[in-house]
């Protein structure tokens, strides 16, 4: 997992003092990640995380408490870290279309370098419900502000709501799902493009017309 700086504390009381400790953890989180991902919940182990990470087994408890603690943190580790690399991705002077197809790109990039994360967000949605939650739920909150930004520049139609946000993001969601995760050799640039076309001009033909 590419390591951030993004959801390095872990929302447990526990957080690390000391750049040594944060590197540990960012070990423990990078580790719980392939573990979790190859084997799911069920099958992961503690002794798994930390032989992975290299970090001894009074480490790990040193910021979790137990393995469905770790599981929880990384839900919002990753979550963060596909925020963090989405505001690295978009300048703000960009169109507004523009911003959407480098949000879109940054994110099959991160996904097809994180292919775990597709199994890890699934799982939550039993292991961690408030979490599997609060991923979506803050992703499309991230959304609708740049779509209600769009419209207010008017480059975007009135009446962005959100409907809109969880639209656009259901299409990325399957788009890394096929074309990241998926996918041998990814082509972000162009997926992110045709996505981005398909924004612009919708796939409304000629006949086209309300039913």
């Amino acid at each position: 997992m590419v390591a951030t700086r993004a959801g390095q504390d872990p929302d447990n009381g526990k957080s690390p003092r000391t750049a040594r400790g944060l590197k540990t953890l960012r070990k423990i989180l990078d580790a719980a990640a392939k573990e979790f991902g190859e084997k799911g919940f069920h099958e992961a182990s503690i002794s798994g995380i930390t032989r992975r990470a290299g970090v001894a087994l009074g480490s790990f408890y040193t910021y979790f408490d137990s393995k469905d603690a770790v599981f929880q943190a990384l839900v919002k580790d990753m979550s963060a870290q596909v925020a963090s690399r989405a505001r690295e991705a978009v300048a703000p002077e960009k169109a507004a279309l523009a911003i959407e197809r480098a949000a879109l790109q940054s994110f099959l990039e991160f996904a097809h370098e994180n292919k775990e994360i597709y199994r890890i967000v699934d799982e939550a949605e039993f292991v961690d419900p408030a979490s599997f939650r609060e991923h979506y739920e803050s992703t499309a909150r991230r959304i609708l502000d740049r779509l209600r930004k769009g419209e207010a520049s008017g480059e975007f139609r009135p009446g962005m709501e959100e409907a809109h946000a969880w639209a656009l993001m259901g299409m990325n969601v399957f788009l890394g799902l096929r074309f990241a995760v998926w996918a041998d050799q990814p082509d972000a640039e162009r997926v992110a493009g045709l996505a981005n076309v398909m924004l612009r001009q919708g796939i409304g033909g000629p006949k086209a017309g309300d039913e």
